[in-house]
């Protein structure tokens, strides 16, 4: 068993056997140490530089990081002489909850890196003949053949196999974009259309099986929210890394926690930064095993009398026997699962749970007391946890515990999914896809090899019984997923060099990422400080946004925006009448901005936007709360479900068990309408029996990229170098110490990088950060350290989506 670490007063280390500093190598602290810090290494980002920057810049622009971490952190970019020489941080807003200063990260404080890299693409690229995908043989084109040559395989691909063999990436680094973002959909929907995603890579699971408890899905509450709780959990939620910048979920994280001092607990595989950050304690648990920990803290709440049965009996549906929807069979209430009346017959004691997680059942005990005595209390998921083979079943699992205990839909509550946001009413660019086919965005590489045999009962298929072709085009516009951010790297590569299956991959991005290198035809784009948009926030807590993107500087190179892209290709396909409209896209801008505020008529003018930047609006009602009108009113506020309340035992899923197809049922593949522990492959109790492959991996995000992003700059990479992490026991016991040469392999493939030992795992779990760059060598041995090298594609039940914290794997010392 793996004992919780209580922190003391004023403490910001973990305890260890050995000294913390000697493992890591360096201090902790926060993950904004480098967002403040001055910028150097170009003219212009000198200590001499006065304080919000050069006296004597030709003019400073606004502008915005736009990848795809869920914030969107305002930049000023100072311009003399026709380059950017200094990148400043927003200087509006507060230092407050409301209204905060969008401060932004390492990350996006590298921005100018990426601009000007010595490895930027420079010029459209072909592939050779004669050379297969990922031979890096290549020949500069101009715009005028890599477009001629795109329109002349896109209305073949078309005529051959129709208008479903297209397929446009889900993934994008520009996902933050506007116009930037929305520009090849907007074509390609003109243009006939395109089998289209559904879920993503980051919440598929909870995406599609919230809506069968709550019939849609919602955020919980804010963190700002959190002031009014008596008890915080952040379950596998990580905000002080994942969303980094000042005026998102890091800033309401830390700064609600510095004004309010709630107590606050962490759940997590490691001891992230925001255990180290905000957290009074952490309890490690071992990855996958979190329905098993929800079940053990509802058995101690039903022992000890600390549930809401009140709430229960007028909000939900299958909680006990006797609120069951019609048909259900006898002891399939979530209660009878708990109390072992249900089909396995296991009491669900701390004990049973304390097995499977790791967690001593005393710390079971006792954090099922804390959560049933704080009143209210808000549990707030991340996503990593459901990012599982049977993630569903875990995310469903922790939204059962507010339900227990009666804190949905009241302030310092919250439902149990991730925290909530308002939204900025922007008007968008896109148009709408006149295909109604999708597929799980996970399965795409299963559309390209056998598409034809892709079924909506085996595989998710949704508008029509089953896919019509096999995926023959693939565009993919600034994204690394291709052959990076997806799972069996080395399965994913050699589909991709088969010419016979895709007979054309188009990319386009800044750099040659992974995925491009596995492209027929690479264009180069623009970087957002070369082109105009206008943008709006995501994940931004109480306070929502937009900010005027500027064009800093002319494109460099031979480089051309996404808009001006899609409008040749767009004149090739005759329809760019349709794609632009007669607008250029600066003029585009405008149309927005004015579309804009017909829902916002406060929002400012053109002038007023290029000189304030941003602007915001703040939450009328303080802080949001998830679920308020339904708990207000159950009768004239009905969800969306069957029963019109939160259904903990969906009669739905049930219903669909029956006619749902799994060839790998024995791999843990079922539906079940409870959200129950599932044991599946690879998971914590096959870690057990593995002798080959005894331990889990996880694939944590990583501070100094997001995702793949930025994973090519020299800074991000000297501030935050990849290190795998492993525990002090399973380091000594296979002689390996800190910042030893490591390789971690699984049955898909072998990795190397520098071991980080650290007391801040649990032991018995790896966990390799996500999104570095995929480099095999000739051995296939991948020496970039990509953790999508080791994980498997094989989509969880429900969703079909991406399960890649569901590994095993073995590690040792690399002798060459």
């Amino acid at each position: 068993m793996t004992e919780t670490i209580e922190k003391p007063a004023g403490s910001r280390v973990a305890p260890s056997r050995r000294s913390f500093l000697k493992w890591s190598g360096v201090a902790t602290g926060t993950a904004t140490l480098l967002a403040s810090s001055t910028n150097l290494g170009m003219p212009g980002h000198g200590p001499a530089a006065a304080a919000d920057g050069m006296t004597d810049a030709d003019k400073t622009v606004w502008n915005a990081c736009l990848v795809n971490c869920g914030s969107r952190c305002a930049l000023r970019f100072q311009v003399k002489d026709g380059q950017i020489v200094r990148e400043l941080p927003d200087n509006s807003g507060t230092d407050d909850i409301v209204g905060p200063t969008l401060r932004p990260c390492v990350r996006g404080r590298s921005l100018r890196r990426r601009v000007y890299s010595p490895d930027r693409l420079k010029k459209p690229l072909r592939r050779k003949d004669g050379t297969k995908r990922g031979d890096g043989e290549w020949e500069e084109i101009s715009w005028e053949e890599a477009m001629d040559t795109i329109a002349d395989e896109y209305k073949r691909i078309v005529s051959d196999y129709g208008q479903e063999s297209i397929y446009f990436q889900y993934a994008s680094g520009v996902t933050g974009g506007n116009i930037t973002r929305d520009s090849w959909g907007r074509l390609l929907s003109l243009a006939g259309g395109y089998v289209g995603w559904y879920g993503s890579y980051s919440t598929s699971q909870i995406t599609v099986s919230m809506p069968y408890m709550y019939g849609a899905r919602f955020e919980s509450n804010s963190i700002a929210d959190s002031k009014h709780s008596k008890l915080v959990i952040y379950w596998g939620n990580n905000p002080i890394e994942t969303r980094m910048s000042g005026g998102n979920n890091l800033w309401s994280a830390t700064k609600t926690r510095k004004d309010y001092g709630v107590r606050t607990i962490v759940i997590d595989p490691r001891y992230s930064d925001t255990a180290i950050d905000v957290a009074d304690e952490w309890i490690p648990i071992r990855p996958g095993s979190d329905a098993a920990l929800v079940a053990g803290i509802a058995w101690v709440l039903l022992d000890e009398g600390l549930y809401d049965q009140d709430f229960l009996d007028k909000y939900c549906v299958g909680f006990d026997e006797d609120h069951m929807p019609d048909g259900a069979p006898k002891n399939a209430s979530y209660r009878s699962y708990i109390e072992g009346k249900g089909e396995d017959g296991v009491e669900k004691t701390p004990d049973w749970a304390a097995d499977i997680t790791g967690i001593p059942a005393a710390t079971i005990i006792r954090l099922a007391r804390e959560i049933g005595n704080a009143k209210p209390c808000s549990i707030l998921q991340g996503w990593g946890l459901q990012r599982q083979a049977n993630g569903e079943y875990n995310c469903r699992a922790i939204m059962v515990l507010p339900l227990m205990t009666g804190n949905v839909g009241i302030h310092g509550g919250g439902n149990g999914s991730r925290e909530g946001t308002i939204n900025f009413p922007l008007a968008t660019f896109g148009v709408e896809n006149p295909v109604t086919t999708m597929i799980p965005a996970f399965k795409w590489t299963e559309a390209i090899d056998h598409g034809s045999e892709l079924t909506a009962l085996k595989d998710g298929v949704q508008g029509r019984d089953k896919l019509e072709s096999d995926f023959k085009m693939l565009i993919n516009v600034a994204g690394n997923i291709n052959l990076n951010q997806h799972s069996d790297l080395n399965a994913t590569r050699e589909l991709l060099r088969d010419e016979s299956k895709c007979e054309l991959i188009v990319d386009v991005d800044n750099h040659m990422t992974s995925s491009a290198r596995y492209a027929d035809i690479v264009l180069p784009g623009t970087t957002n400080a070369e082109e105009n948009d206008f943008i709006g926030s995501e994940y931004a807590g109480d306070t929502a946004y937009a900010i005027m993107v500027d064009q800093a500087i002319d494109p460099l190179y031979d480089c051309k925006s996404h808009y001006d892209m899609c409008t040749m290709l767009a004149d090739r396909l005759g329809i760019k009448d349709e794609f632009t409209e007669g607008r250029t896209q600066d003029e585009w801008r405008s149309h927005l901005i004015n579309e804009t505020r017909k829902e916002l008529p406060d929002l400012w003018s053109e002038d007023e936007l290029h000189e304030k930047g941003v602007f915001r609006i703040n939450n009328p009602e303080g802080t949001f709360v998830a679920n308020k009108d339904f708990r207000d009113d159950p009768e004239a506020n009905p969800l969306e479900t069957p029963s019109g309340k939160i259904e903990i035992y969906s009669a739905t899923l049930a219903d669909m068990a029956k006619d749902w197809e799994f060839p790998d049922a024995e791999l843990g593949d079922k539906l079940i309408p409870l959200p129950e522990f599932v044991e599946t492959w690879e998971g914590p109790l096959a870690a057990r029996e593995d002798k080959e492959y005894p331990l889990q991996m996880i694939g944590h995000h990583f501070k100094g990229r997001t995702h793949s992003s930025y994973g090519s700059v020299d800074w991000t990479k000297e501030a935050h170098p990849q290190k795998i992490w492993l525990s002090i026991p399973d380091a000594d016991s296979r002689g390996i110490d800190n910042g030893d040469l490591i390789s971690v392999k699984s049955r898909r493939g072998v990795v190397q990088g520098q071991a980080f030992v650290t007391p801040r795992i649990v032991p018995g779990v790896v966990s390799v950060p996500q999104g570095a760059w995929y480099e095999p060598n000739n051995d296939g041995i991948d020496e970039g350290g990509c953790v999508n090298t080791l994980t498997r594609i094989h989509a969880s039940p429900l969703s079909k989506g991406n399960p890649q914290h569901t590994n095993l794997v073995e590690v040792e010392k690399y002798h060459a």
